[in-house]
């Protein structure tokens, strides 16, 4: 999907919706799945990586320069939830 043209890496984003509703993040790639990812960050104020929807984030004028981190590794696999055991686990735990 495409981005709006006022979202791009290093973008100071505010996020509207959600636990981190008011809090501004920084935008640091657009995902294949049209998600941007984004953080805080986390030490800053308490942002964790996060994918979010661009329909709920307003894009500042404010830019920060990101070169320096490396997020060629994340992509939407690495949001995914590792899959549970089933039943016949539980059955051998008794």
């Amino acid at each position: 999907t495409k981005v709006r043209e006022s979202i791009y890496t290093g973008t100071v984003l505010i996020i509207l919706a959600g636990r981190f509703r008011g809090k501004r993040a920084v935008c640091l790639k657009a995902l294949p799945s049209g998600l941007l990812l984004i953080s805080g960050p986390y030490k800053i104020n308490g942002i964790p990586l996060r994918r979010v929807n661009q329909a709920y984030v307003i894009a500042t004028s404010t830019k920060v320069n990101v070169s320096g981190v490396d997020v060629s590794a994340i992509s939407d696999e690495f949001f995914a939830r590792a899959e549970t055991a089933g039943k016949d686990a539980e059955e051998e735990f008794f």
